[in-house]
């Protein structure tokens, strides 16, 4: 009894330090390269990561690539939830370390029979404990230049800059970090000459977090909340607090301005949420529910509920869903008004074939004292924007992948449909002459406009993937339904080339040659980006 008394303590003391933060559960890695079908993330490590995992951008709480094959330290996968990702993005992996802890726990079964095995499982307790203090520092900054030529127009330029950074636990202490920062300018040259962005400089994100306690955390600053992501960046104080696999958070604070995300005293909001994490062998899942009210110089802009759920089953079936209800209407007797609904599924029947299906209903935001003039106007023109989305992917045979998607956009009033059509063909490894191939082929038409677009890339790493070199030829041919307007044809010839000098500096390269039956002109892009990560180790007592 003695034994199974101390086995409890053990757990209460230890599982919950090892399980429940989150963040020592959590790979972080970048998007290195993105082709038609494939997503190339690069990590420290994948030890933790299996074929058939799910990764997700950090900015988005639902899971967005599907691991199709790794390495040691990268992940090559698919897209889904219609995710869409771009080179350099964060990318963040989630898991239990559950064989870490049986390990320890196995370890020290035979030794908790006397005293001196109690000091022992608390001396693992407290080192288990400090470990997840231990600071640690991402980040990365970049300048890019994009440089438009025309034959027949004004050229175009745009010099864009950012900046991220993630220090978890500075110096090892209790106070996180967090920012992310854009400069994008755009510079006209010839008769129209001058610069547009008066105001390129945007905070997406600058905030400071306390952890309190392991299941109590402050931040103050400009933030996105993981657990209400819709609610987007807020301006103030936020509050969490866990209860075992159960949370509660409070907000307060401003939204940024909507015309040019600086920020705003008279913008004030404020709310609460609730919701439950669950993780086992089946199940992985997170749903949140809130309620928002946001303000306008003290009278009510907008109060709405939000609702978000995503669960992992079994590793084969993904549902992702979100929903706002506008619970506020000062203009007309209708009291609740569905904003925005999302619905997504995928089911892997293995790791060659899976199949998803989506659905959302989007209408316009309305902000009571925001749209004043125009608040009459949008509540007649109240027109859901919906769209449905069914893909399938498959890997036949080793080295080939292809897959199809069917997307349909259409209104309430019937007006703006549109269908979709894509498919695709990809040979990973080309005998002989090693680098992957694919085909791409896309139709789309709308009430006034029919397309197809059909492309072919090749691409490949020299120098032992120092260098990663990307060639593509795009045909795309218009044809405008108002007869008023010629059809076009274009026909795209381009090259991307990445180099990588050392393990965090990388150096890229771009450039695409357009000619059509109205202009040729051609583009060059440029970048570089320095990343750089740190963590420290606690001294030895």
């Amino acid at each position: 009894m003695k034994n199974i008394l101390i086995f409890i303590v053990f757990l209460s003391l230890y599982c919950p330090k090892s399980f429940g933060q989150e963040r020592n559960g959590v790979l972080k890695g970048k998007v290195s390269f993105v082709t038609s079908q494939n997503v190339y993330v690069k990590f420290e490590n994948t030890e933790n990561i299996q074929i058939g995992d799910t990764l997700k951008i950090a900015s988005n709480i639902s899971p967005c690539i599907v691991v199709n094959n790794k390495s040691s330290n990268s992940c090559v996968g698919i897209l889904i939830n219609g995710c869409e990702v771009k080179k350099d993005d964060d990318i963040i992996f989630a898991y239990i370390i559950i064989n870490e802890a049986v390990k320890v726990l196995n370890d020290n079964l035979d030794k908790i029979t006397d005293s001196t095995a109690i000091k022992t499982n608390t001396s693992v307790t407290k080192n288990t404990e400090d470990s997840k203090d231990l600071e640690r520092i991402s980040g990365n900054f970049s300048i890019a230049t994009y440089s438009n030529h025309y034959n027949i127009r004004d050229d175009r330029h745009r010099l864009m800059s950012r900046f991220s950074i993630y220090a978890d636990h500075i110096n090892n202490s209790k106070f996180s970090f967090e920012t992310y920062l854009n400069y994008n300018k755009e510079i006209f040259s010839g008769t129209n000459g001058g610069t547009a962005n008066q105001n390129p400089f945007k905070v997406y994100d600058l905030a400071l977090k306390y952890d309190a306690t392991p299941t109590l955390s402050i931040a103050l600053g400009r933030k996105i909340n993981n657990n209400m992501s819709s609610v987007g960046a807020i301006d103030g104080l936020q509050v969490e607090k866990y209860f075992g696999k159960n949370y509660v958070g409070v907000i307060t604070g401003f939204r940024p301005d909507i015309y040019d995300y600086g920020f705003n005293s008279n913008l004030f909001q404020y709310g609460a949420y609730f919701g439950r994490s669950v993780n086992n062998e089946n199940l992985s899942a997170q749903t949140t529910l809130g309620i928002i009210e946001q303000q306008n110089s003290g009278q009510i802009d907008r109060r709405y509920t939000y609702f978000q759920h995503s669960s992992t089953l079994f590793n084969s079936l993904n549902l992702f869903s979100s929903f706002e209800l506008d619970i506020y209407n000062n203009i007309t007797s209708d009291k609740f008004r569905l904003t925005n609904l999302y619905l997504s599924a995928r089911y892997r029947f293995s790791s060659k074939f899976n199949l998803g299906l989506s659905y959302d209903s989007r209408k316009n935001v309305i902000y009571y004292e925001t749209f004043q003039t125009e608040i009459e106007r949008l509540l007649a023109d109240d027109i859901a924007r919906q769209g449905l989305r069914f893909n399938v992917n498959a890997r036949p045979i080793k080295y080939v992948n292809t897959g199809f998607s069917y997307s349909q956009r259409f209104q309430s009033d019937n007006l703006n449909k549109s269908d979709n059509m894509n498919g695709f063909l990809s040979l990973s490894k080309i005998p002989a002459l090693d680098g992957s191939l694919s085909i791409n082929y896309n139709m789309n038409a709308s009430n006034y406009l029919e397309s197809s677009i059909i492309s072919f890339r090749h691409s490949r790493t020299f120098f032992k993937d120092k260098l990663f070199a990307d060639f593509y030829y795009r045909i795309v041919d218009y044809n405008y339904l108002n007869n008023n307007i010629t059809a076009s044809k274009q026909n795209y010839y381009g090259a991307d080339l990445s180099l990588n000098i050392g393990r965090k500096l990388m150096l890229s390269l771009s450039g695409e040659y357009l000619t059509s039956d109205l202009e040729n002109n051609y583009r060059i892009n440029t970048r570089i980006v320095k990343r750089f990560n740190n963590q420290k180790k606690k001294n030895k007592l």
